[in-house]
């Protein structure tokens, strides 16, 4: 089922370039499936996340209703911590602030394998994605792709061989630290379309991958 929603006027942060982060409200437009705004990678960040990758476990799951903050204590304490959670707030206010929606479900993901490797659709509106350390989400364009090839497949068949990728030109990665908008299939009239991602192969000699995910919760 589609849920139709309205969207109040972005109130953009004074830290960042406004024009560039207007970009935002053009996943609006029916014909868009994605959009990104590329950020400046953080050193204290960085750092931070260097430090205490590795003792975030699998991540965390959080609720946070439109205004609120990110609990600090969901995350270790180190030089940076301030930053980060900083920085998560942000794009939390302004995922909700675009969807207008009253929580938002965050889920920060400290991985060291690709989480879904195949090419997909996701049966949701509208999700921010933002990778903090590691290799970022990869999409196809649609004129590149065979939608009838997406779906279960054998696991020993990769997205190269399934014939979901007609000209791997299409593919395209994101950066670190880039706001990645993404529509899925149960945006108001996007049935069946919904941008075409998969998550990237985390090479085994790296650190985690830690991945922010922001979905509009009613």
């Amino acid at each position: 089922m589609s849920v139709a929603i309205q969207y109040r006027s972005l109130q953009l942060p004074e830290m960042e370039p406004s024009s560039e982060l207007l970009r935002l409200i053009d996943i609006f437009e029916a014909e868009t499936q994605v959009v990104i705004v590329k950020r400046n990678p953080d050193p204290v960040i960085d750092a931070y996340l260097a430090v205490v990758a590795h003792q975030m476990g699998s991540g965390f799951r959080h609720v946070l209703k439109a205004g609120s903050t990110v609990p600090h204590h969901l995350l270790p304490a180190h030089t940076g911590q301030e930053a980060f959670v900083a920085d998560l707030n942000q794009l939390v206010g302004i995922f909700a602030d675009l969807l207008d929606c009253p929580s938002v479900g965050l889920r920060l993901e400290v991985v060291n394998r690709a989480m879904c490797p195949r090419f997909h659709v996701d049966h949701v509106g509208i999700r921010l994605l933002c990778t903090y350390r590691g290799p970022a989400t990869e999409w196809l364009e649609d004129a590149c792709a065979d939608r009838s090839k997406l779906g279960p497949a054998p696991p020993d068949v990769s997205d190269e061989n399934s014939g979901v990728i007609l000209n791997p030109a299409g593919i395209h990665r994101a950066t670190p630290y880039a706001i990645v908008l993404l529509k899925g299939s149960r945006w108001q009239g996007n049935e069946g379309s919904g941008i075409i991602h998969r998550s990237p192969i985390v090479p085994s000699n790296t650190a985690p991958r830690v991945l922010l995910a922001l979905d509009a919760l009613w």
